[in-house]
């Protein structure tokens, strides 16, 4: 390893694009969730279990458009209740 290293044709950002229509977030889901999710890609197709989450979460919305208000209304209330 080197004392010094010359960044100064270093580019700051993604290294990788982001394909036109994604947005990279942050998300805290619980660790079970994950396993659960990457499990289930495991065990059918194989492939990305964010693109698996993306299609759940599409499902969902599809399904119960008017309802999602109500879901994070909810949900917030219980995280404030908890956090009280």
């Amino acid at each position: 390893m080197r004392k010094e290293y010359d960044f100064t044709k270093g580019k700051r950002g993604a290294i990788v694009k982001m394909p036109a229509g994604k947005t990279r977030i942050t998300i805290r889901l619980d660790s079970d969730v994950i396993a659960w999710f990457k499990q289930q890609v495991h065990e059918t197709e194989g492939g990305s279990y964010q693109n698996l989450i993306n299609r759940v979460l599409r499902e969902h919305m599809a399904k119960r458009p008017d309802r999602i208000e109500a879901t994070i209304r909810k949900v917030i209330r219980e995280e404030l209740h908890r956090a009280s």
